[in-house]
């Protein structure tokens, strides 16, 4: 099931003023459909997770900082490690029923998470990590 994760290098168009970070059409192989995007800030070395969702695709881009994340099929089992950031800014593909985590490895990071469903608490599982 680990297999089944996916990255894609995003475009970075170089600008004086500010890089545009290209996220996401509707021409991407990867996209299903539109559910709900999200962000979420995460501070070095603070750890978010575990998180799971038994139907939803997670379309995962990191545009400010540089996160570690953690994939599993269980908590306690193997694991894949995929770190992106701004500098080589990328989108992971998550399917349905793998759990991850996360970790700033910079003083601030913003996390983006498309779904392709509402979010809806009863189709996410989370345990804390202490």
């Amino acid at each position: 099931m680990l297999s089944k994760i996916k990255i894609y290098k995003l475009d970075k168009l170089k600008n004086l003023k500010g890089d545009v970070l290209k996220y996401l059409n509707k021409n991407n192989k990867y996209f299903k459909k539109f559910g709900e995007v999200y962000f979420t800030e995460i501070k070095k070395k603070k750890i978010k997770g575990w998180n799971f969702h038994k139907k939803c695709q997670c379309l995962i881009t990191v545009p400010v900082g540089k996160v570690k994340f953690v994939f599993a099929e269980k908590i306690s089992g193997r694991k894949k490690v995929i770190t992106i950031g701004k500098k080589n800014y990328s989108i992971i593909v998550v399917p349905p029923r793998i759990w991850f985590s996360f970790t700033s490895l910079e003083k601030i990071s913003l996390v983006v998470n498309t779904i392709n469903e509402i979010h809806n608490n009863k189709e996410t599982l989370k345990v804390p990590i202490n």
